[in-house]
């Protein structure tokens, strides 16, 4: 589990493709404290630590991972929202996130609003009802606060969101420019409630 608040910028250094892609990625960790096998969420994705060093560790991607986040997110040189797993006793700063992305979205505007980025993002049809107002979702892997929510011209969703100067500079939103994609979690809440709605319909 995670909470969206990012913790470090990581770098992907190099690719290896064995069965699966091997992912080094470049970080300012302190990874003596952290253990092989460890969840490190990576611009949103829970994955698993197989190997590390001083300044870096290297994860596995899956064929399933890649085809379900954001293009161009392995590539060398990108640069990566990273976040610890949650402790027992940490600080819940943002919200419960399970590092598990349940769709793409596109980045249709950036815009300044007073010292903060307006972002517009257009995300699929399927994601609409899980996305309202005021409530919660992660870009990328970082916890944000939704604006306004309207149909997007494709029949998928559009929302607006804030980005405050400080999540700017600590994370990899300040360089977002239309067009570009982003790994979007729910709000694990409103997954749950949207179940629970539906069987309660046909029951």
């Amino acid at each position: 589990m995670f909470t969206g608040i990012i913790t470090d910028i990581g770098t992907v250094e190099a690719v290896e493709q064995r069965a699966d892609l091997r992912v080094r990625i470049a970080t300012r960790y302190d990874m003596s404290s952290v253990d092989l096998g460890a969840s490190i969420a990576c611009s949103g994705v829970c994955l698993t630590v197989v190997d590390k060093g001083e300044g870096w560790f290297a994860v596995d991607v899956s064929g399933e991972t890649r085809a379900r986040t954001a293009d161009g997110l392995w590539n060398e040189g990108q640069r990566l929202n990273l976040e610890r797993a949650l402790k027992v006793g940490d600080e819940l700063g943002g919200h419960i996130v399970t590092g598990h992305v349940d769709g793409i979205g596109t980045v249709e505007s950036v815009e300044a609003a007073g010292g903060s980025i307006r972002l517009a993002i257009t995300a699929p049809r399927a994601l609409a009802p899980y996305i309202a107002a005021k409530g919660s979702v992660t870009l990328d892997g970082v916890s944000l606060t939704v604006n306004e929510v309207s149909d997007a011209a494709d029949g998928g969703v559009r929302f607006t969101i804030n980005v405050i100067p400080h999540t700017a500079a600590e994370t990899t939103l300040g360089d977002l420019a239309p067009g570009r994609s982003l790994n979007i979690e729910i709000d694990v809440l409103a997954r749950y409630m949207r179940r629970m709605m539906q069987v309660s319909a046909t029951a």
